[in-house]
Parts: C-alpha cells; structure tokens; sequence
C-alpha cells in the first residue's frame, strides 16, 4: 500500500471550494476524470453509497466514510473490482487568501501513482474559477 499527498492553492474562497466538494452533481464541473455521480442524497453524508462515472462508460462504487462540514473534511473509499483506494479531502484557508486544498490517497502503488496526475489537475481546477 502506498499513500500519497497532494495540494492545491487557489484564489476561490474556502467556503466555495467545499461547496463543490460538498455537491456531488458539482464533481463534473471542476473533475475531468469524472462524468457524473449517481447518489441518493444530494449532499455528501457519512455512509451514503453511491456510483461515479469516469469515461468510457466506467462506473466505479463508493461509500462516503465521513463528512466534517464544520472543518471542511471528507473521505471515501472507491472500489474498481477488489481493489480499494480512500480518499481523504479537505478545504483550508489559503496563505494569501483564497483556498488550499488537500487530497490524501491510499491504495495499491501503481494505482496511487496513476491517479496522480488527473488529482493534481483536478485539485488545480478545484480551487480557481470554474470556466
């Protein structure tokens, strides 16, 4: 198992990061590597189970492990086949304003690493404004 973490600062205020972490329908909007999300509530809840879509028409199951709103905190656990990753995120102020953003991922080594990229990108578009 591999963990690795990831940063991101931007100028977008902490309060509208989390909201775009906190919507799962928003996911689409700042996350290339995700096309939708199918889920029975619309805000993120600790225990909801749900499907994101990635393209190629992969659908991936995931359960949400916990949601802190007041310290803008969450994690998750995304299965493909036996495999899992956890994911754990965060919003915080930024040094200079704005935001800063955070992305903890555990999992299998080649997996971890080869999700890199497409979290750094996404975590870029989180926290600036959306086009």
């Amino acid at each position: 198992m591999t963990t690795l973490t990831l940063h991101a600062t931007g100028p977008e205020p902490p309060g509208e990061v989390w909201e775009r972490y906190a919507v799962p329908a928003r996911w689409p909007e700042w996350a290339p590597q995700i096309t939708g999300v199918d889920l029975p509530v619309g805000r993120l809840a600790a225990g909801v189970r749900g499907r994101v879509h990635a393209p190629l028409g992969v659908a991936l199951p995931f359960v949400v492990d916990s949601v802190d709103e007041a310290a803008r905190r969450w994690s998750w656990t995304v299965a493909a086949g036996p495999v899992r990753l956890r994911l754990l995120h965060w919003v915080a102020d930024g040094p200079d304003g704005g935001s800063t953003t955070g992305l903890r991922v555990r999992g299998p080594a080649p997996l971890v690493l080869g999700y890199a990229p497409l979290a750094r990108w996404a975590l870029g578009r989180l926290v600036h404004p959306l086009r």
